[in-house]
């Protein structure tokens, strides 16, 4: 399995450009994995991403390249909450080669580097309308926690939400020892 890779300073704007087509998807791109018809604008800014770097030193935002070109293929951010639970989160593929397995390698990738580090349960949320997505973890080992966490409703820089009923399911998913 290949292994990621820690994002530099030099590497967010490219970050930022694939987490946007990613969540809200593009003319081309308005494939399940969008949140397309319930958040519009953009998912991040660099501005965004660089603060959510510096407050979470612990954190690594681990990048998965292509190893002929160099291009950027995906992202996912992990960080450890303590006590050998780690949250997972912005797991974000190139729209262009989704349903190739790509998502998977990377969730798996990460799980392989969380583990390596001693954690051993990861933590992550999903907005609840997702649930194509949630679906998707499910069927590779996560499950709701029965808790929820509210939308960051008045607080656009996630993105502008288009209904009212949004927030966030807990995932978790023991890793195995």
């Amino acid at each position: 399995m290949r292994a990621l890779i820690p994002a530099t300073d030099a590497d967010v704007p490219q970050i930022v450009a694939l987490m946007n087509r990613a969540y809200r998807g593009s003319a081309t791109s308005l494939a399940w994995t969008t949140e397309h018809g319930y958040i519009t604008g953009d998912r991040t800014t660099e501005a965004f991403l660089r603060e959510d770097m510096a407050a979470s030193p612990k954190a690594s935002l681990m990048l998965w390249r292509d190893t002929e070109d160099g291009g950027l293929k995906g992202c996912v951010w992990l960080q450890p909450l303590g006590e050998g639970l780690w949250y997972l989160g912005s797991l974000a593929v190139d729209p262009d080669r989704q349903n190739g397995g790509l998502g998977r390698a990377l969730l798996g990738a990460a799980e392989l580097g969380i583990a390596a580090q001693g954690g051993r349960r990861v933590r992550m949320t999903v907005v609840n309308v997702r649930t194509g997505l949630i679906a998707w973890y499910e069927r590779r080992g996560y499950r709701a926690t029965g808790e929820t966490n509210p939308f960051p409703y008045g607080d656009n820089r996630f993105g502008v939400p288009q209904r009212d009923d949004l927030c966030f399911v807990v995932l978790e998913k023991e890793l195995p020892a």
